[in-house]
């Protein structure tokens, strides 16, 4: 068994870090209208799906602490995909680019369902 060592070591870690900045470089291209709404939104929901599940590691001595912050971070997850859902509608992105990151966010979902279904795995 692997033996992690920091939250930067999680594969959910990883994607949801991947999948913040996609939607960093992405959101670069939507009007200036948009920057304190769905601009500030998106990119804030989707940095903080990774924030949370890096405090969660490091409560994970807490049962209930590790899995309401990874609780947290799954809100945080579907409340991207709702950003990414009216960045389509406004044209902002495209049905591929939605597509791909909404799968992303699918993948990372079920991710942190299976570490909040299973909190012994990960605690101290």
């Amino acid at each position: 068994m692997e033996i992690i060592r920091s939250h930067r070591e999680l594969k959910v870690y990883l994607l949801s870090f991947e999948a913040g900045m996609e939607i960093f470089h992405l959101s670069k291209s939507f009007p200036k209208e948009e920057r304190y709404s769905l601009t500030d939104q998106i990119r804030r929901s989707s940095r903080s799906v990774s924030a949370n599940i890096s405090e969660a590691y490091r409560k994970r001595r807490y049962p209930k602490s590790f899995v309401a912050k990874l609780s947290d971070s799954e809100g945080e997850a579907a409340e991207t995909q709702s950003w990414l859902d009216y960045a389509l509608a406004c044209a902002y992105i495209n049905k591929k680019e939605h597509k791909l990151l909404d799968d992303k966010y699918d993948h990372i979902l079920s991710m942190i369902v299976n570490m909040i279904n299973n909190p012994g795995k990960w605690s101290l």
